[in-house]
């Protein structure tokens, strides 16, 4: 009775279940999360709308302020000044998105959405349209375009070499937004997942029958449900703060192309 020789066997059921399976044409087990993220995103923001009023009058509105005012202060406000009044809602909008996209994650049995480089690539792509519309907009597309290579660089080649740098660096962060967070919630999930089924094979023999190997077997299951409790607690933590830094970014991106130095 040696609960590590299924290990790889149930491993390997976990990554193929967190890849994802088709349902039917594009749909996937993704899906059905994305979607409910949707509504649950449009009942909150409904919901909290009718409800406003100068003193919250329950709990939830109470909530809702307060992402509301950390978004717009911390977010907007504190990278792009005056400028963020009308960023303000796209930036609420994307960070309420990824909070309850990572949150619902960790629910067990959910599906993570943001665990699937076709939802985080998604997004990416969301933030870097947003971003370059506002920067051809305050710039031009002519002055825009120009701004990659900063003035005063001589000579052309290096003025080329340089806006070509420039040029790829601000394609990159298509990859740098997408691939940050999908790599961090899927490496958290596969760790719980792990964790899970470490805690499972070593507490099942001694539901099954007592002995004193199982006994042996049934402590360090409960070591492992510990580990698993503290990393959950961090998984939850670590949800909100990738939330956090996708939403920062996509803001810094906007102050950076709407920038006039």
């Amino acid at each position: 009775m040696n609960p590590f020789e299924d290990l790889p066997g149930e491993v390997s059921h976990l990554l193929h279940t967190l890849a994802g399976q088709d349902l039917w044409g594009p749909f996937t087990t993704y899906t059905p999360f994305i979607i409910l993220i949707l509504i649950v995103v449009l009942i909150v923001i409904f919901s909290a709308k009718r409800q406003l009023a100068l003193v919250p009058k329950n709990r939830f509105v109470g909530v809702i302020e307060f992402f509301v005012d950390f978004t717009r202060n911390d977010i907007g406000y504190g990278v792009l000044g005056p400028a963020a009044k009308k960023h303000v809602p796209f930036l609420l909008t994307l960070f309420i998105f990824l909070l309850l996209a990572n949150l619902l994650g960790v629910i067990p049995g959910s599906t993570p959405a943001t665990g699937t480089m076709g939802t985080t690539v998604a997004l990416a792509a969301i933030s870097f349209v947003y971003f370059t519309y506002y920067g051809i907009k305050h710039h031009g597309l002519g002055h825009y375009l120009k701004s990659f290579a900063p003035s005063g660089v001589k000579p052309l080649p290096l003025a080329l070499f340089v806006w070509l740098l420039e040029f790829a660096s601000m394609i990159l962060r298509l990859l740098t937004l997408s691939v940050r967070l999908f790599a961090n919630v899927f490496a958290g999930h596969i760790l719980l997942g792990v964790l899970a089924i470490l805690t499972t094979l070593f507490i099942t023999p001694l539901i099954q029958a007592f002995s004193a190997e199982a006994a042996i077997f049934g402590v360090a299951g409960i070591l492992w449900l510990v580990l698993l409790t503290v990393l959950y607690a961090m998984e939850l933590f670590i949800a909100v703060v990738q939330a956090y830094i996708f939403t920062l970014l996509s803001s810094v991106y906007v102050m950076v192309a709407t920038s006039d130095h």
